[in-house]
This record gives C-alpha cells, sequence and structure tokens, in this order.
C-alpha cells in the first residue's frame, strides 16, 4: 500500500499498520513521518523501542530478525526501526526484509519501521522492497518544490498561530523566505520556529520576517537544471552564485548544462525523424517535470538555436578547463553563467504567451 505525506495524518487516526516503509530524500518530513508514527503507536501500547543500522555489507541481520519475536518482560508492544541510509540492504538483507514483511501481517506485538534513502526506480521495483510496500504502507516523502514553497511556509506559520500580511506584501514576504531557504527544508522548519521564539502570534510584517530569517539556501545542480529549463533568469543567477559560494565543481555545473543542450537536440532531432514528441521523450528518457518542461520549450526551439547553444557549450567547456576563448570571459564562472542565461532565455515565455497565461 502506497501512501501520500499529506495522507498519513488521516491514515494513523484510523489505526495503525504492522510495517512502515518511509523513503525519499528530505529528512525534515521523513523525520516527522516517523515521529507521527511513533507518536501514534505509543497511544497504543507500543513502550518498547529497538533501533537498528545496516552499516557494509557484513551486517548481521540475525539479530534484527530474532527481534520481531522477543519481548522484554516489561512490555507486550514494541517498534523495531530498521535505517539502511544506503538503500541497499544486500543479499542477507534482502531475505531479511522479505522474511520480515512477509511475518508483519501476523505479528500484532511488532510494529516495524524501515527508514531509506531516495530510491532509484530499479530499487523500487525489486523484489525486497516490493515485498515491503505489499505488506505494509510505503511513505515517499519528497522535496518541497520552490514553487510550492512559499505555500508551505504559511501553511508552517499557521500552525503556530502566525500569518503574513495579505496582499502583495505578505507574497512578497513569502517569496523572500522561500528565496532564503529554498532547497535547505530543516533550515526553513528552524527559522519558522525562530519567527514562533521572537513574535507573538499574529501577523508578522516583512521587516520582522527579513531581520530574523537567515540567508540558509541550498542549491544543486538539478536544481540549476529546474530553473534553466524554466526560463527564471534572476533565479538561475542566483542559484549560480549560491553554487559558487558553496565551492561547487565548475566542471559539473557545465555538464548539467551542457547535458540539457544535447538532450534537446537529441530530442528534436528525433521529432524531425518524424518520432511524435512523446515518443521521442521516452526514448531519451524524459520524465517527470523534466518532461513537461521539455514539451514546453521544443516547439519554440528550432535547429540554429540549439546549433548555438551547442557551440556556446562547447566553447565553455575549453574555458572551465583553462582555455581562453575570443569573445568570452575568461572567468569559468562567468562564461557559465553566460551560457546558463542563453538557454534560460530560449526557454522563456514569450511575453504576450505569459500575459495571456
Amino acid at each position: 500500500m502506497q501512501l501520500a505525506a499529506a495522507q498519513l495524518q488521516a491514515h494513523l487516526a484510523k489505526g495503525l499498520r504492522p510495517l512502515y516503509t518511509i523513503h525519499g530524500d528530505e529528512p525534515l518530513l521523513a523525520q516527522e513521518a516517523a515521529d507521527a508514527i511513533r507518536a501514534t503507536a505509543r497511544t497504543q501500547g507500543y513502550t518498547e523501542r529497538s533501533s537498528y543500522t545496516v552499516a557494509g555489507a557484513h551486517f548481521d541481520w540475525s539479530a534484527v530478525l530474532a527481534a520481531g519475536g522477543s519481548l522484554s518482560l516489561f512490555a507486550d508492544k514494541q517498534i523495531v526501526e530498521i535505517r539502511i541510509p544506503s538503500g541497499k540492504p544486500g543479499k542477507d538483507g534482502s531475505a531479511a526484509l522479505q522474511h520480515i514483511a512477509e511475518a508483519a501481517a501476523g505479528n500484532d506485538s511488532t510494529l516495524t519501521l524501515v527508514l531509506l534513502p531516495k530510491l532509484d526506480r530499479a530499487t523500487r521495483t525489486g523484489a525486497w522492497f516490493s515485498a515491503l510496500e505489499n505488506n505494509g504502507v510505503g511513505l515517499q516523502v519528497d522535496p518541497v518544490e520552490r514553487a510550492s514553497l512559499p505555500q508551505w511556509i504559511a501553511q508552517r506559520l499557521a500552525l503556530q498561530g502566525q500569518r503574513v500580511k495579505g496582499g502583495e506584501e505578505g507574497q512578497r514576504t513569502l517569496q523572500f523566505f522561500a528565496d532564503r531557504v529554498e532547497g535547505n527544508l530543516l533550515a526553513a522548519h528552524q527559522e519558522i520556529q525562530k519567527l514562533a521564539l521572537l513574535h507573538p502570534a499574529g501577523e508578522l510584517g516583512w521587516e520582522q520576517v527579513e531581520g530574523a530569517v537567515n540567508n540558509v539556501a541550498r542549491y544543486d545542480v538539478f536544481k540549476l537544471s529546474d530553473a534553466v529549463l524554466a526560463g527564471n533568469p534572476v533565479r538561475v543567477a542566483r542559484m549560480l552564485d549560491g553554487l559558487r559560494a558553496e565551492g561547487e565543481a565548475e566542471v559539473l555545473v557545465h555538464y548539467t548544462l551542457a547535458e540539457d543542450i544535447r538532450a534537446l537536440k537529441r530530442v528534436r532531432d528525433a521529432m524531425s525523424a518524424g518520432r511524435p514528441l512523446p515518443m521521442a521523450l521516452r526514448e531519451n528518457r524524459i520524465w517527470g517535470a523534466r518532461e513537461q518542461a521539455f514539451e514546453r520549450v521544443l516547439p519554440r526551439l528550432d535547429d540554429r538555436a540549439l546549433a548555438r547553444l551547442l557551440k556556446a557549450a562547447h566553447t565553455v567547456d575549453g574555458i572551465v578547463k583553462g582555455l581562453k576563448q575570443p569573445d568570452w570571459p575568461t572567468s569559468g564562472w562567468q562564461a557559465l553563467q553566460r551560457l546558463a542565461l542563453m538557454l534560460c532565455r530560449a526557454c522563456m515565455v514569450p511575453p504576450a504567451r505569459a500575459a495571456r497565461s
């Protein structure tokens, strides 16, 4: 059984299942989901808790298997937690997890909680993970996307009795807050809690938020790709500054930008050869949010524009490796910014279309 994170509280109100698997790359939301399950379990008599962290290929699974069938003299119900930071339980672990999953349905005295990082598609279709989801509840926790972050902040403020002003000023305040904590949801949570300590319940003004919220944003090259394909030059420039300040490798940033350009060119070539756009995207392994961005961008990119972008990407490849190029900045980061903004402008919605939207 698969469950969305937003459905967890309603699910727990109806009763506990004996097996839960939480996976994803957002630590705050994963921790909150696990805390909610533990809190519900405590109210239902699960007073004992044991935790196991799987480290290395030679982890001894016998203790984990034995834990499910053993109780202390002081408790008749227990929580057994299994943490697998790598997401790879190994051969013995795979067999052990399948056994645990199959035994969970008949064990009312043990609640098993399996905690995993973000998993790739191959792992999610593996036998051990399928056994966990088929015999229990699977909960995937995904990061809050940048477009949804202001609303997420507003909801968290409301939980502590605070809100921003209405209208344009309030939206500007939430956007400012989101800019400062983007990519770092745990820090966003801490900054929201700080506002509860600094100010009473009620309305928060721009000055109060601006004075309290630190710049704790974290960026990665995958989010940069999203911003470029979305045609958001202001965010792209801010993210490049952040990546540079965090010491990200220039060659990795270039690879991400160049791969987007090459992927756009491959899909365009497939379309020119007569393939429908959906088929061309599938053949080039373009899925999810990236698929939606390509569907929006490709109709406006012709072969000449893509040729210019490919040539620029080749030029910047040399610059980040120490070569000088005529009419281009000598700084790798300045050249990357120029390339990123070239691609970003090519992906922007035309003003007339944006106004109609």
